[in-house]
């Protein structure tokens, strides 16, 4: 299994911040590659509840999440299948003097394996996933900075 991590700082208690990580009404702005919803449970972000979303066209297609874990204010891990990868994101929240440290970590495995895959994923996948998670941070922090200031 591979791993990809990124993390940032935000000016938002870690409540809030989970909270705006979990609304999917606000995903366009900050998750790198993001289409739109098509299926999301009631429960969200509760423990065993699933969103299927799609992303723009060229990108991952169909993505499920699954959650794994799902505590307010400190973590959200989910199962992530989509027709690359599968593996387990995990999004934690700490709090911080001026707010929240937020820690992304996608561990995964590729779907499909053959003779490079192993050498394809550690020179162009796994950089690939960790800039896309260095994307949805950056956005995420934009997003969070603009919620702290409207109070």
């Amino acid at each position: 299994m591979a791993t990809a991590h990124e993390l940032t700082d935000v000016p938002l208690a870690p409540e809030a911040a989970f909270g705006l990580w979990t609304d999917l009404r606000r995903w366009p702005s900050f998750i790198d590659g993001f289409g739109h919803v098509d299926r999301v449970d009631e429960a969200w972000p509760g423990e065993g509840s699933k969103v299927v979303w799609r992303s723009r066209p060229g990108g991952r297609g169909a993505v499920t999440e699954r959650v794994l874990t799902s505590q307010s204010g400190v973590e959200l891990s989910t199962h992530v299948l989509e027709e690359r990868l599968t593996g387990t994101q995990t999004v934690r929240f700490a709090p911080t003097e001026d707010g929240s440290r937020v820690e992304l970590i996608l561990d995964y495995s590729l779907t499909r394996s053959g003779p490079f895959s192993g050498i394809t994923d550690l020179l162009f996948i796994r950089r690939a996933e960790r800039d896309s998670l260095r994307r949805t941070l950056r956005r995420f922090a934009t997003e969070a900075a603009e919620e702290a200031a409207l109070g």
